[in-house]
């Protein structure tokens, strides 16, 4: 598969963390997404209906995030990941989740993952 869907820096808001005060916040993440994604069938017919609908994506992306409250990044991108490939029928995704000001002295951090047969 060489075709793909990108989602980028899609922001969701979660409580998400480690310490006993982040479990009682809500934290804003970033997400990057690339989903392999045959998008021939779409381009031909000229149909939404045959392409991978990003904004049903990101929506649900959204509601993960509101259900979903991981300790961990790499916990909620392992999650997310497969349920993602599981509710679209994705082949393969590339996920990026970031979470800025975890570290003061650093932009963002945040883990990348790959999921699936590229």
């Amino acid at each position: 598969m060489t075709d793909s869907v990108l989602i980028e820096g899609l922001a969701v808001e979660t409580v998400i963390g480690v310490y006993d005060w982040e479990r009682e916040v809500r934290q804003e993440l970033r997400l990057d997404l690339e989903m392999a994604w045959d998008n021939r069938p779409a381009a031909a017919s000229d149909d939404v209906g045959q392409a991978l609908d990003y904004a049903a994506v990101s929506d649900h992306v959204q509601r993960f995030f509101e259900q979903c409250q991981p300790a961990l990044l790499e916990t909620a991108a392992e999650k997310l990941a497969g349920d993602l490939m599981a509710t679209f029928a994705i082949p393969a995704i590339r996920l990026t989740l970031w979470k800025p000001g975890a570290v003061p002295a650093a932009r963002q951090v945040g883990v990348r993952i790959q999921r699936g047969d590229w």
